[in-house]
């Protein structure tokens, strides 16, 4: 990220959103260029990847200090990034009238974003969610639960253990596909022979059957379908602490 020069007493640099876009002068290069040259830099490369310079050269005869002018800082250019694919989640104008189907079509949607893009789940925690697709977003899913009764404080702390789940999982899809590059396992074969491997360690003292007769034939859903059933479980939860007309509600903080 770009330094503060005055040192960590001085004021915080502005955000990205507080900057208007600079006037197009003699460069054809426009912030929008920028934004996509840099998600797809990340889309190849992941996070790591992601330097001013790998994206000047994306974008051709530019230097780094070129797109300072139009991105204010790295930090700014990661604002834009995470807006700019959070923009690809189709939201409705309004809640409908299943909160439950609501909830479940919003996630579901960002988990479909965030595996396309696996950098945005490294990226999304460093910097505050102030785009306004980001923003769009956040209240979309705070009126679903409002309007079931909750406060907005409550909502939003269920919204925020949404995104855990959703972002969580895809951090780890992302760190699951690092580990498989590193150790060559491309192929559902190497990854056979990686798995037999690690079950006659787990078989060597006869102290793990379970994990031994599992590791023999192994099963169970894929990665959708774990995200889809933990979903069901987090809504589940969820509601539970939903108002009801014949009692006292629950809140967050219980």
């Amino acid at each position: 990220m770009k330094e503060n020069p005055e040192g960590p007493e001085s004021a915080p640099p502005p955000l990205i959103w507080t900057r208007p876009p600079p006037r197009r002068r003699q460069s054809p290069l426009e912030r929008d260029d920028i934004v996509k040259a840099a998600v797809a830099v990340a889309d190849e490369g992941g996070a790591g990847a992601l330097t001013m310079a790998a994206v000047a050269r994306r974008l051709g005869p530019y230097t780094p200090m070129a797109l300072y002018r139009y991105v204010l800082s790295k930090d700014g250019l990661v604002d834009l990034m995470l807006d700019h694919v959070t923009g690809e989640i189709p939201l409705p104008d309004e809640p409908g009238g299943d909160w439950r189907a609501d909830l479940r079509r919003v996630a579901t949607d960002s988990w479909a974003m965030v595996k396309r893009h696996l950098w945005y789940a490294q990226l999304v925690p460093t910097r505050p969610p102030l785009g306004p697709h980001m923003m769009r977003r956040t209240e979309y899913l705070l009126q679903i639960l409002v309007r079931q009764g909750v406060t907005v404080g409550d909502a939003m702390t269920y919204v925020a253990l949404l995104d855990r789940h959703i972002f969580g999982s895809a951090q780890q899809e992302a760190e699951e596909r690092a580990m498989r590059r590193r150790h060559g396992l491309h192929t559902p074969l190497q990854l056979a022979e990686a798995i037999t491997a690690a079950r006659e360690l787990a078989a060597a003292d006869g102290r793990h059957p379970a994990l031994t007769a599992w590791m023999t034939s192994p099963s169970g859903p894929d990665m959708d379908e774990q995200f889809a059933l933990s979903l069901s479980f987090l809504i589940d939860g969820i509601a539970t602490r939903l108002p009801r007309p014949d009692g006292p509600s629950h809140t967050a903080s219980q």
